[in-house]
Formats: structure tokens, C-alpha cells, sequence
């Protein structure tokens, strides 16, 4: 059996955060900037994802806190869905020349964070996958994640206020 191995990603198993790491965002509008939010209106917002698989790899969640898509209402769902189409119009002007998307819904299922549904956007660019993540267990990007975020979060703001 082949494990995936993401040892950037201790930060996240290691932290004591009380209460819904996605619902203290929602809540907390004024902390955008902190919490490297792309987007945000009355359903959703995006948010980077802080142990990205690859540069630019960002989620859509709803505000609503709830643990499976069923539990949305289908306004909300499509709301989401709708914006999920001008996410990739995101990526590939980031530079990405694929995208993985989806959403794994409770634990059994493999999410991270099973209690509040988020979908995911991994941008994928040719070669990313390469010798040293391989043969290592390791990736390496060669660029900062602060310059990443402000250039997904300008992004978001052409693509997902288009009508």
C-alpha cells in the first residue's frame, strides 16, 4: 500500500484549536487578510488553503456549518457550484495547466476537517510531480505564499464578481 506522506502539514494535526477552524473565519471578516481569505459573500468564502499541495490551492466553503452537501439548501449549493465554474478560470490565469477539484465529505471519507464541508481547487502544472517528490517525500515551490495569496485573491475579485 502506498502512503502519502505531507509532513508540512504537522502544523495542522499538532494545533488545539477549540471550536470550527472555518466557522472562526466566517465569523471574523475583520481577520481576512490574517486568515488569507481570496473571496467572501453571504454564502461562501474562499480561503487559501495553509498546507497547499501545490501553489495556488485555495477551497470554497459555505458559512453555513454543517458536514455534508444534503444539508445545504440547493440555492446555496448551486451558489457555490456557480462560483466553483469561475475558479477555474482562477487557476489557468495563475498558470495552472490542470486542476484537481473536490470536496471529501466526513472523516470516513477523508477529510481533514470533517465537521464543515469545504471544496478544494489544487492547481496541477506540468512537472509537479518530479524527481524530487519521487524519490524524497518532498516538494519543493519557488514561490512565496504571501505573493501567491495577494495573486489569487486579485484573481477572485475579476473572475468571481462577473455576472
Amino acid at each position: 500500500m502506498d502512503r502519502i506522506y505531507s509532513p508540512w502539514r504537522s502544523g495542522y494535526f499538532d494545533s488545539k484549536m477549540c471550536g470550527c477552524v472555518f466557522c472562526e473565519i466566517s465569523q471574523n471578516a475583520q481577520d481576512d487578510e490574517k486568515n488569507r481569505v481570496i473571496y467572501r459573500d453571504g454564502v461562501c468564502f474562499g480561503v487559501m488553503n495553509l498546507y497547499p499541495y501545490t501553489p495556488g490551492h485555495f477551497m470554497l466553503i459555505p458559512h453555513k456549518h454543517c458536514d455534508c452537501p444534503s444539508l445545504l439548501d440547493t440555492k446555496e449549493w448551486q451558489h457555490i457550484h456557480m462560483l466553483s465554474q469561475k475558479a477555474f478560470d482562477v487557476l489557468y490565469e495563475y498558470g495552472a495547466s490542470g486542476i484537481n477539484m473536490g470536496m471529501n465529505i466526513k472523516q470516513a471519507g477523508g477529510a481533514g476537517l470533517p465537521e464543515h464541508i469545504h471544496l478544494h481547487f489544487v492547481p496541477r502544472y506540468l512537472g509537479d510531480t518530479n524527481f524530487l517528490t519521487s524519490i524524497a517525500d518532498a516538494r519543493t515551490y519557488g514561490i512565496d505564499f504571501d505573493s501567491v495569496f495577494l495573486k489569487i485573491k486579485t484573481l477572485c475579485t475579476k473572475h468571481f464578481t462577473r455576472g
